[in-house]
């Protein structure tokens, strides 16, 4: 009963060790991923830099500079470029769809109106 034992044991012993490194558990064809967990210096880059805005709170940070001013278009620029079509003659300019649809406007009292328009209809963020 001993020797039965015995050789039972070292023969699972042995099937543990055939499975080097090299051969990784397989299912079907493909190796098995395994997943790391998140942390050490991963968690630690992304607490040192502070997390960004949204476009939409970037937006509507923007409504509280004065109405019409310049510093307001900048501050919608800058979310923003401006990139600035060249209209064909004749052709009328189409209506935005979408707020990055504002920055092709040419003339700044269009963009500008444009962007407020995007800006006020968005939701309130909750207060935090």
């Amino acid at each position: 009963m001993v020797v039965m034992v015995a050789l039972l044991a070292s023969g699972a012993a042995l099937a543990q060790t055939t499975s080097a490194p090299s051969n990784p558990p397989m299912i079907g064809d493909r190796p098995l991923v395994q997943v790391k967990p998140r942390g050490g210096a991963a968690a630690k880059s992304d607490a040192a830099q502070p997390a960004k805005p949204s476009i939409a709170a970037q937006l509507q940070g923007c409504l509280e500079i004065e109405d019409g001013s310049k510093e307001r278009l900048d501050c919608y620029d800058a979310i923003y470029p401006p990139k600035p079509k060249t209209p064909k003659p004749g052709a009328k300019q189409p209506r935005a769809k979408a707020v990055s649809d504002c920055r092709v406007l040419k003339e700044q009292d269009e963009r500008l109106a444009c962007f407020n328009g995007f800006a006020q209809a968005l939701p309130k963020p909750p207060k935090s």
